[in-house]
């Protein structure tokens, strides 16, 4: 307990994410999801590779939280039909995967799921620069 209060870096990086939680929109929300799940598959290869594998594991239920918990709680089933199904079916899909990596220390696995995350990660922050630059143009 003490550790965290004492490291005025970590101490930095929560009070930033809060900060930037409170004030972000819902697409930047999403965005954020997405790189948080991404970081925690990094740290999570990162365990694996020193055979730190409490931390590995611990990371990689980060990483199935954010995705089952963010990002595939955030759809909405009745407003966004068929791609709705298939980033749930993709979600979960994902999921199971981790899953998978995480039984079998299989860093091969992780990386998949980074690649996917990452993607819709690319796709979600294209959605946002389109967004924004018609609300500037005005159409």
């Amino acid at each position: 307990m003490y550790a965290a209060m004492n490291n005025p870096i970590s101490t930095y990086q929560r009070i930033g994410i809060e900060t930037g939680v409170e004030s972000a929109n819902p697409h930047k929300l999403i965005l954020m999801l997405f790189e948080g799940a991404q970081e925690a598959l990094a740290k999570a290869k990162m365990h694996l590779q020193y055979n730190e594998i409490a931390a590995k594991g611990e990371m990689l239920s980060k990483a199935i939280m954010i995705i089952d918990q963010g990002l595939k709680a955030s759809l909405d089933m009745n407003a966004e039909g068929d791609i709705a199904l298939q980033l749930q079916a993709l979600y979960d899909y994902m999921i199971h995967r981790l899953l998978t990596a995480n039984l079998r220390n299989d860093p091969a696995i992780i990386n998949e799921v980074n690649e996917l995350l990452s993607v819709l990660c690319d796709a979600w922050r294209i959605i946002g620069e389109s967004d924004a630059a018609k609300s500037i143009s005005g159409k």
